[in-house]
């Protein structure tokens, strides 16, 4: 028992810290995508709480982090806006349809994780990741710059943008160079208590995150506890319009939401080196989108910028993320004054240092190295990240990654061709049999001048789909045609299963009594030898 609690708190320092220091990263972070998606800061600040908190107990990555994402938030201006259409002016439905969306989106999620879903996240090739990486790490960038500019959208001039530039500076610097000096303090917290401690004491006029949050339109950080939404079920009627409004957006929302978190998982796996739980974390997801949207949380999904700041700061287990989520509700609680004075510059000096960390530049070195297709691919992804979001670009990496390697397994089909000494026509299929390969396929026989006798045999080949068995049927019926004899042997017993239940026709010309060569080999080499000689000759 005493092994058993030394080694989880081993990490509790790391842990801690690194939560705290996440925490504060959220702040801004949540706020911008609340005005995003068109609801009050709140919103977002207890969806980041409710889902941070859920997620971190009962996910399948500790040390990941969840929260109000902005993948999400550009999903639900729309739903916030047409469900505001619904009501009178300053009825505000729109925010009751997002809690209903969520609560859907998270019922499907759920339901991904029941099925087992999260298991197909391992299709998703590397240079699909290397693009998804890149493209989030611009995404985060580009989100940094309109800190640099003024609530009418203009650019910081003068004194300020130079005095903004240089927290940033002093930031990164912080971060940077902390770690030679001693790996014991967590660089990302200590940047930001000193640079807010200079900004402070030195009364610089500089953008804070109170500032930030009432040039959107909101009043603060104040807050109290979630509280039940209660007025959900009286003012979205449960119908099949409402059902016909919110499916499509929840359904968009719940698989932006398993992307983004199932390829942060992964990210996250590959930089401690451990595996984490698909199946659990679509679970965790769900259920605590559920639960955001019952007490009045805007949904969310995996941080990939957070989840790297942790792993960066030492979080490795679930106290990290316990800790970022239950900081956040006691500054809403408690400190919101103080936390309003933390200069944005700190902050997005750390998300700088979070790009720099989160952007595969081997990428770079390697584009000569690899195929031109998964080049094509990798910066594909990584634009369609910048312009659309990371779902459109994760399934289009997917299908362009599946499609080239169709046609490239296309083309490996071959056909070997020899006559026995009876006449009988051998054809040697090597390679495998399905949608891609079939003209291919059909390409190799000559049923006109074939002799009266021919084999195919499958032993080097495989019949993965329906395309396949629908061209071994055509070819075994252009052969009867012309009054010829045909026959099928050496295919694999589940190939075989295929085609007989596809058509009876398959057991006149599949032969059943036929060893396979390559088997035995085991049991008797010496017949396997002899087997194969004679099956060369």
């Amino acid at each position: 028992m005493t092994e058993f609690i030394r080694k989880r708190t081993a990490n509790a320092k790391n842990d801690i810290l690194s939560g705290l220091t996440v925490a504060l990263a959220l702040v801004p972070e949540a706020v911008a995508f609340a005005f995003v998606a068109g609801v009050d800061p709140l919103v977002g600040l207890y969806a980041a709480f409710m889902i941070g908190l859920i997620t971190a107990i009962f996910g399948g990555r500790p040390g990941m982090i969840s929260g109000a994402t902005g993948a999400l938030a550009v999903v639900m201006v729309s739903l916030v806006a047409e469900g505001n259409a619904f009501g009178a002016e300053g009825e505000n439905l729109g925010l009751y349809y997002l809690f209903a969306t969520v609560i859907l989106m998270g019922i499907i999620q759920m339901l991904a994780g029941v099925f087992k879903l999260g298991k197909f996240v391992r299709l998703i090739p590397h240079p699909v990741m290397m693009g998804f990486v890149n493209g989030l790490a611009i995404v985060i960038f580009l989100a940094q710059l309109k800190m640099f500019k003024d609530v009418n959208g203009d650019w910081f001039t003068g004194s300020q943008m130079w005095l903004m530039l240089g927290l940033v500076a002093l930031t990164m610097g912080i971060m940077f160079g902390l770690p030679k000096l001693t790996k014991k303090l967590p660089e990302a917290l200590i940047a930001i208590l000193v640079v807010s401690a200079i900004a402070i004491l030195g009364n610089f006029d500089v953008a804070t995150v109170g500032s930030f949050i009432r040039d959107g339109g909101g009043e603060g950080l104040k807050g109290g506890l979630p509280q039940f939404q209660t007025d959900i079920f009286s003012k979205v009627p449960f119908n099949w319009q409402t059902i016909r409004f919110i499916g499509p957006y929840a359904l968009i929302l719940a698989a932006i939401g398993l992307i983004e978190s199932l390829m942060t998982l992964n990210l996250v796996d590959e930089l401690t080196d451990t595996r984490g739980n698909t199946n659990k974390e679509c679970m965790a997801q769900g259920g605590a989108n559920i639960i955001t949207g019952l007490f009045g949380g805007m949904g969310g999904c995996a941080m990939i910028g957070q989840s790297l700041i942790n792993i960066k700061g030492g979080g490795r287990g679930r106290l990290s993320g316990i800790v970022a989520a239950l900081a956040l509700l006691a500054f809403v609680l408690f400190a919101s004054g103080l936390i309003e004075q933390v200069p944005i510059a700190a902050l997005v000096g750390v998300m700088f240092m979070v790009v720099i960390g989160t952007f595969a530049w081997s990428s770079f070195r390697i584009l000569n190295k690899i195929p031109v297709t998964d080049v094509i691919v990798l910066i594909t992804v990584s634009a369609l990240t910048v312009i659309f979001d990371l779902a459109i670009a994760v399934i289009a990496g997917v299908i362009i990654s599946a499609l080239v390697f169709s046609w490239e397994n296309a083309k490996r089909i071959r056909a070997r061709k020899r006559i026995r000494e009876d006449g009988t026509k051998i054809y040697e299929i090597w390679g495998p049999l399905f949608f891609g390969s079939i003209i291919a396929f059909n390409e190799k026989f000559d049923v006109k001048n074939d002799p009266n006798q021919v084999e195919v045999d499958f032993v080097e080949s495989r019949v993965s789909d329906h395309s396949a068995i629908e061209a071994i049927f055509n070819l075994v019926n252009k052969y009867e045609a012309e009054g010829k004899s045909i026959r099928l042997k050496h295919l694999s017993e589940d190939c075989k299963i295929l085609l007989y239940k596809s058509s009876p026709k398959f057991r006149e010309v599949i032969i059943e009594d036929i060893d396979d060569p390559r088997y035995h080999l085991a049991e008797n080499p010496e017949a396997f030898t002899k087997g194969l000689s004679e099956y060369k000759l």
